[in-house]
This record gives C-alpha cells, sequence and structure tokens, in this order.
C-alpha cells in the first residue's frame, strides 16, 4: 500500500475564524475513502485560524500568535475527531518543529510513532509546534513542513490542497488566459525567490511555499501534487481513479514521459 501525506491549508479548514465544518467534512470524507487505497497522514493548519474567534490578539507578535495557536489548535483537533468518528477512524495529534528533523535521535523517534499509529489504523494530525518553540525552531509554514513529514516517513507522494486550482504560469486571478502546468519536473528560473503572499491573514505560505515544497520533494525523488481543496473532485479522481483533470503534478526531473504513459494506460 503506498503511502501519501495531505496538506490542507487555513484558507481550506477555516473560515472567518471559524472551523469550515462542511470544507473539513468534505476533506475527511475523502481521506476515509483513500484509506482503502492509502496509508494517509494529514498535515493541517488551521489553528491560529479558529484560534482567533476564542482569543483576539494581534497575531503579528509572537506571544499573541503562540496563544492563539494554543488556544486554536484543541478547537481544530476537537473537530477532526468528531468528524472522524463517524467513519469510525482513530486520530492521533503530532506537534513538530524544525528542530525534530535536524536530530537523528529525535527524528527516528517520530517516524516510530508515525508508523506505529499507520500499523494500527490510526490516522497522524501532523501541525508545526508554534506553542513551545523559538522562530528560529519553526518552519515558518506547512508546506515545507508536509515536505519534510513526506520524505521523513518515506511518502511515496505528497498532496498540498489550498485555495487555488495548481500552478499556472501567471496570476489566473489577474490573467483570464492563465495556463495551468499540469505535470512539471523542474521549476521557472527566479520562482523560488518571489516573496510569499498568502490570501488569507491566517495563512503563513502562498504560492511560494508550496513551490518550495514541490522543489524539496523533486530532488528527493518524490511527486507532489498541488490541487484546490474547495473542491475536492480533482484530487479523488487523481488518486482514486488515476484521471488527471485539474491540478499540477510535480514530478522527479526526466520522469515526465514515462508519467504522461502510465497516466494514459489508465493506471
Amino acid at each position: 500500500m503506498e503511502r501519501i501525506v495531505i496538506k490542507v491549508g487555513t484558507a481550506v479548514i477555516t473560515e472567518k475564524n471559524v472551523i469550515a465544518k462542511e470544507r473539513m467534512m468534505n476533506l475527511v470524507y475523502l481521506i476515509a475513502k483513500l484509506r482503502s487505497k492509502y496509508e494517509v497522514i494529514l498535515v493541517s493548519s488551521g489553528a491560529v485560524g479558529a484560534g482567533y474567534a476564542a482569543l483576539k490578539l494581534d497575531k503579528s507578535k509572537q506571544i499573541g500568535k503562540k496563544a492563539i495557536a494554543a488556544a486554536g489548535q484543541p478547537i481544530l483537533m476537537s473537530s477532526y475527531k468528531r468528524m472522524f468518528d463517524i467513519f469510525d477512524i482513530d486520530t492521533a495529534q503530532i506537534l513538530l518543529t524544525e528542530d525534530d528533523f535536524d536530530s537523528r535521535k529525535r527524528t527516528k523517534m517520530f517516524q516510530e510513532i508515525i508508523n506505529a499509529h499507520l500499523a494500527n489504523d490510526i490516522l497522524p494530525i501532523v501541525n508545526e509546534n508554534d506553542i513551545s518553540s523559538t522562530p528560529e525552531q519553526l518552519f515558518g509554514d506547512n508546506d515545507q513542513l508536509s515536505a519534510h513529514v513526506a520524505h521523513a516517513v518515506d511518502a511515496d507522494m505528497l498532496v498540498i490542497l489550498s485555495d487555488i486550482y495548481g500552478y499556472f504560469d501567471k496570476d489566473p486571478s489577474k490573467y483570464h488566459d492563465a495556463k495551468l502546468f499540469k505535470v512539471l519536473d523542474e521549476l521557472p528560473e527566479g520562482v523560488l525567490d518571489a516573496q510569499a503572499t498568502p490570501n488569507d491573514p491566517f495563512a503563513t505560505g502562498g504560492i511560494v511555499t508550496k513551490l518550495k515544497a514541490a522543489d524539496f520533494m523533486m530532488k528527493k525523488g518524490r511527486q507532489m501534487f498541488l490541487a484546490n481543496g474547495f473542491d475536492l473532485s480533482a484530487t479523488e479522481s487523481y488518486l482514486m481513479e488515476g484521471k488527471h483533470t485539474l491540478g499540477t503534478l510535480f514530478t522527479p526531473k526526466g520522469s515526465i514521459k514515462k508519467e504522461t504513459k502510465t497516466k494514459k494506460g489508465g493506471a
């Protein structure tokens, strides 16, 4: 059974400082179906967005953001638990920082914990530990965290669900003739040097952090699929049926021809 990491962003999982229940349920339902074919690990943002309704502090200040995240993380996890309980899926919370990937001992520990969860049919839900860490210990966004998790647990693919339909040659919200890149095995020159511009005030990423995650995965010989988290039909079609309608597949260099042939064959 292949192993995948699914990362969902703040813009998808929250709306107006509360959990977006319908979108979360759609995600939970998709994961329930995917578990028949894959081992699934979920990386979920949303703690700060969910916590702001309970604690309206200045999130631009370090202590304010940490306090909001501390209030929001149990709200996020309890929402997931209620919904996954409908499908009899047990969940576990794992909070990580960048330091967990710099120490062989610490990395091995969370690898074994995640493997134990999966072996016992438990869904690991990962988030960055904003609360007890310093800025130097944080990735700063869950896109890059999810890529490092995917590599550390030997996942076959990272799936990032966001508020965009994939990677375009230019901003589709500004240019009607923007074209979607369906498959890429290398990134256009200079795109990683641009400034991250998240659309949601509680998000920390943007297209640049997603491209950095894709670059990391491709260099590690793994794939990443970037798709829309508001409409999960394209992701379900790709992961369950091998039909690539929307979304961008980032694949290791030199593998595009092989990937195209595979998809034409319906595998």
